[in-house]
């Protein structure tokens, strides 16, 4: 029995909606050690996705911090770059930013980290694919 296809298994741990494939798939899921474990890794990506609140985003480092950077690199031969002018990770304060559209709400950003989130697990199941493939199979 041929392995569950990898988007497959995305779109089952992300709990997108039941389609005709889905029955045959679990069945293989339940006897199959490897598909499981990587369903097993893909739902807990996902949880923990969904699970991300704004306090848990990166945030732009305080204006001190670019003010030793360019203290530091003052002191070299080559002209200081000036500090960037919108913070990191595209996160701007609502007062500064630059947009003329509305500044999206939690849950447009948390939709973003989760799709990030779930391109990460595609290159992971790739990188885990290509690797298995050079290996001998454990699990017969």
């Amino acid at each position: 029995m041929p392995h569950v296809d990898p988007t497959h298994l995305v779109e089952l741990a992300l709990g997108n909606g039941v389609s005709h494939d889905d029955a045959s798939a679990l069945q293989h899921i339940a006897v199959c050690p490897s598909c499981w474990e990587e369903l097993s890794l893909m739902t807990r990506i996902v949880d923990a996705a969904r699970g991300i609140e704004e306090p848990d985003l990166p945030t732009a480092p305080p204006d001190r911090v670019w003010q030793r950077i360019t203290e530091e690199l003052a002191c070299t031969r080559t002209p200081a770059a000036p500090a960037p002018a919108a913070p990191l990770c595209g996160h701007r304060p609502a007062s500064t930013s630059p947009r003329t559209g509305p500044v999206p709400d939690a849950r447009q950003r948390r939709a973003g980290v989760a799709l990030g989130l779930a391109s990460g697990l595609a290159a992971l199941w790739w990188w885990h694919r290509t690797r298995s493939a050079r290996c001998p199979a454990r699990d017969g």
